[in-house]
């Protein structure tokens, strides 16, 4: 992982980035992944990231990041074909 960082870092240099644009598409990497594990839900990610909740929505409204895609997409239920059948249902069902 560290090989591949340092790749990043090296082609982000060479390409002409400065050190604040790096530092904020860094963030905004590092944010949305934690994000998207934690389904959208910014008390479980400012855990996560060992900020407190308030600090993680300055961060959100500071890099101007739209995490109504992360919400939505969680909110999702899957299609039929995928929903795990509980066993209790089937049971009563026969």
């Amino acid at each position: 992982m560290k090989v591949q960082l340092e790749n990043l870092v090296l082609h982000m240099y060479k390409s002409g980035l400065r050190y604040p644009e790096a530092v904020r598409e860094f963030q905004k990497a590092f944010i949305l992944t934690v994000l998207q594990e934690s389904n959208g839900n910014q008390v479980r990610a400012a855990r996560k990231l060992h900020i407190h909740r308030n600090s993680l929505r300055r961060i959100i409204r500071d890099l101007q990041l739209d995490i109504r895609a992360i919400r939505a997409a969680a909110r999702r239920r899957p299609p039929q074909s995928e929903r795990v059948i509980s066993l209790r249902k089937t049971e009563r069902a026969t």
